[in-house]
């Protein structure tokens, strides 16, 4: 039977070839927000893996709302320049589309590369004021974040808005709203770090209030057949947080507005979170979203198996599957789950004589 792995799939006008989507890898080495050679390194080596779509890192839609002062961004005319530069690169060599995760960090903000140990920076030192929906901090010795007013609120819608136009104006093809993993839009959606009251605290339906907002208005700043999707966290691994239920109430209200797509993790916002590691743990997570919504899904999560990624597209649970720290360490898997599954995917001319003889119809023509 053929592999259901590598069947296209639409994504609100935009086909992917396969259902293997390389998700966002922060690479904490951009210079004020600004795209550079490692960029180009890295993403030209991504590009050139058959996956059926790449998603750039989480890119700041504001200074304040890097992870670390070291982060991609995309609010100014030198941050798109720098991105168009990278990506006219990485596109003379590969057709594979290419979207953009844009996010805000909130109160995760300000903090030092995990390869510097991570922590806040001090003030003065590479760090900034952070801002939430509340004024409670993720970690105790964290400084505490400024709640965010009215204009603030304001001021970050558009901020997302403005990227979006950005990242159509260079043609990326896809945008993904990071509204996961505990930063700015998750610590709306949950209760645990969401504690304002008025009318965006509280309920299901206010806390769900500003992320929808900002989905509306990058949605609105795109133009037609450039897909929006949002990630989710489907739980918080925290007793009272986030969870599952809510997430499919948050995808249905998204999908009331156009979503097209959602890609499902979780954890991130909370250090009490106590999370089960084990291969596919967040894939029920995605299937809840799937079966209630029927929006395009991605799922991801150790899921490093190639069977198991067929099994997972196969069986329902999730339309395709999303590869982050595992692609890193086998940049080919792609190549590698096509051969095993007996499937084609599309490899650059120069490495066409890389083809092993047992896997003779592996590359397309």
């Amino acid at each position: 039977m053929a592999s259901q792995l590598f069947r296209p799939i639409d994504l609100g006008g935009l086909t992917l070839p396969n259902r293997v989507v390389i998700a966002p890898m922060c690479q904490y080495s951009a210079v004020d927000g600004d795209a550079t050679d490692w960029h180009t390194l890295h993403l030209g080596n991504l590009a050139l893996s058959g996956a059926g779509l790449l998603i750039l890192e989480a890119t700041a839609v504001e200074p304040e709302g890097r992870i670390s002062p070291d982060d991609l961004g995309l609010w100014s005319d030198v941050n798109e320049t720098a991105l168009a530069r990278v990506l006219e690169t990485v596109r003379r060599h590969s057709d594979m589309p290419i979207g953009v995760q844009l996010g805000h960090a909130g109160r995760k903000a300000s903090v030092r590369a995990p390869w510097l140990g991570g922590g806040q920076y001090p003030l003065g030192e590479r760090g900034w004021e952070t801002v939430a929906p509340s004024p409670l901090p993720m970690q105790q010795e964290d400084r505490l974040p400024l709640a965010l007013d009215a204009a603030g609120l304001a001021r970050i819608r558009e901020a997302f808005a403005a990227a979006a136009r950005r990242a159509a104006r260079i043609g990326l093809q896809a945008i993904e709203i990071h509204a996961a993993h505990g930063y700015l839009l998750h610590q709306f959606l949950s209760p645990l770090s969401n504690q304002r009251d008025d009318a965006y605290g509280g309920t299901l339906e206010n806390r769900m209030r500003f992320p929808l907002e900002v989905f509306e208005a990058v949605r609105a700043a795109t133009p037609a057949g450039l897909p929006v999707g949002v990630r989710v966290s489907g739980t918080d691994w925290v007793e009272g947080g986030w969870d599952s239920e809510q997430t499919v109430a948050f995808a249905e209200a998204l999908k009331a507005r156009g979503v097209d797509f959602m890609h499902v993790s979780s954890g991130g916002l909370s250090a009490a979170q106590r999370i089960a590691l084990a291969p596919g743990y967040q894939v029920p997570l995605a299937r809840a979203v799937k079966q209630a919504t029927g929006v395009p899904t991605m799922a991801v999560g150790l899921i490093t198996d190639y069977e198991h990624a067929e099994a997972v597209v196969a069986g329902g649970d999730a339309d395709m599957v999303a590869l982050a720290r595992g692609i890193l360490f086998d940049p080919r898997w792609p190549w590698h789950a096509a051969a095993h599954l007996g499937a084609t995917v599309k490899a650059p001319k120069q490495y066409l004589r890389s083809q092993p003889a047992r896997y003779r119809t592996l590359f397309e023509s």
